[in-house]
């Protein structure tokens, strides 16, 4: 499954990444694979989709997020 499935309240493990040129940004804020990232909410129409990552809150467009494999931990 991949971060843009994810529903608010699940808390996911990042696997993997897909090459773009957000890739590198993402790993230097720490989304690297094995980190837990709890989804917060997403906005009124569904885009962008809020995240816990570590010590911070971030947005996350669905399109980007659908780069993101995770697996389910909780929630």
């Amino acid at each position: 499954m991949t971060l843009k499935d994810a529903k608010p309240g699940m808390v996911v493990k990042v696997e993997a990444i897909e090459a773009s040129e957000l890739k590198e940004r993402l790993m230097s804020m720490g989304m690297v694979k094995g980190t837990k990232v709890k989804v917060l909410r997403s906005a009124p129409l569904g885009d962008p989709l809020a995240v816990s990552v570590r010590s911070f809150n971030m947005s996350i467009r669905l399109s980007d997020a659908a780069k993101i494999t995770v697996t389910q931990i909780a929630g």
